[in-house]
């Protein structure tokens, strides 16, 4: 499973604070998940304020 990060996103930052392996980063509109990171492990899910990611 690869998460991704829809357009609803605010660029707040909450996501990437969450992260436990430093996958998401700043991206021009949106953050950006670094699949080759990413543990899938959902933190990032859990604590999106407008659910702009996705599994």
């Amino acid at each position: 499973m690869a998460y991704t990060i829809n357009d609803s996103c605010t660029n707040c930052g909450v996501c990437e604070d969450e992260c436990p392996v430093g996958a998401i980063s700043e991206g021009d509109d949106v953050r950006v998940i670094d699949a080759d990171t990413c543990t899938d492990c959902g933190a990032c899910a859990e604590v999106c304020p407008v659910d702009a990611i996705d599994a």
